[in-house]
């Protein structure tokens, strides 16, 4: 009898369809309710807004170094070309969200939620996700260095045309994760959390001397 070969499970992308946008121009504020706004071009860095809503809302171009959102939901909006260091996003919840072309570093997002989320283009290094749980999430022809999954649960999630460096699996619980297209696959810690994980026969090969160190085998020529 032949073995049916497994079908790697299909992630749920984010359909995203904003309504005609009005400019804001504000400052954020603590559990604040944004519907249907654009924030485009703005310097957010160091505002504060824990607990703020944003819905059908589109943020272009904005800087967000050190920017607190802690506990905030996005719903139905796009992110493009945000850029900064520090943002802090723990305990948020993403749902229906694309972030396009970021530029972040130390991004905190532990223990977010993230759901049907689009990760498209740019750079995001020192991405801390622990104990987040990402669920039909997609990072697609993105750099990340150094991500931490420490903890986190990942569900149909697809790392498509990636770089991925020094990433952190340590205690992470995956399934129906999708590693097979990522250009550059580096496992600092965690290797025995890719169970659950889909990966190529040259992405095996080249895993070989990490899995064997796990192992605590020794290889010699």
């Amino acid at each position: 009898m032949v073995a049916r070969k497994k079908k790697v499970a299909v992630v749920r992308r984010p359909e995203v369809r904003l309504p005609p946008l009005t400019a804001y121009e504000g400052a954020l504020e603590p559990d604040g309710d944004y519907d249907g706004l654009e924030f485009a071009g703005l310097d957010l860095s160091e505002q504060d807004g824990p607990g703020a809503r944003f819905l059908d809302c589109a943020v272009r171009e904005c800087a967000v170094d050190g920017t607190r959102l802690t506990g905030a939901r996005v719903l139905d909006s796009v992110l493009t070309g945000i850029r900064g260091v520090g943002t802090d996003l723990v305990g948020a919840s993403l749902r229906d969200v694309e972030i396009v072309d970021a530029r972040l570093g130390g991004a905190q997002l532990h223990g977010a939620v993230l759901e049907r989320v689009l990760v498209r283009g740019g750079k995001i290094d020192y991405l801390n996700l622990r104990a987040a749980k990402l669920k039909d999430v997609v990072f697609e022809g993105c750099v990340l260095s150094e991500p931490d999954f420490g903890g986190a649960s990942l569900e149909r999630v697809e790392f498509r045309d990636c770089v991925l460096t020094g990433v952190d699996l340590g205690a992470a619980r995956l399934k129906d994760v999708d590693l097979r297209t990522v250009q550059r696959l580096e496992i600092a810690r965690g290797v025995d959390s890719l169970a659950g994980a889909v990966i190529s026969t040259a992405q095996l090969l080249d895993l070989a001397p990490v899995f064997a160190a796990q192992l605590g085998v020794r290889v010699e020529d």
